[in-house]
């Protein structure tokens, strides 16, 4: 994935060129720029990647208590044919 702080020191860098520059809307076209650009990559929201830790955890969650019961069937079984 992409390093944020590469895109940290860009927007810092644009930012300071707008500022000493007398165009102001150089800083908003290459926000528009770098926005259309991010578009273009397969690049998943906050929210999404949140969501998405959340399903993972509860999968685990459900996959343990699975392995545990296995395991209690297995010991049964076991118990059993002796």
């Amino acid at each position: 994935m992409l390093n944020a702080k590469i895109f940290e020191e860009l927007s810092a860098k644009l930012s300071a060129a707008a500022n000493s520059s007398p165009a102001k809307d150089i800083e908003k076209n290459m926000r528009a720029l770098l926005a259309q650009g991010f578009a273009k990559l397969d690049l998943v929201t906050r929210e999404e990647f949140d969501v998405q830790t959340q399903v993972l955890v509860r999968t685990r969650e459900k996959l343990a208590a699975l392995e545990a019961s296995v395991a209690e069937l297995e010991a049964q079984r076991s118990n059993a044919t002796l």
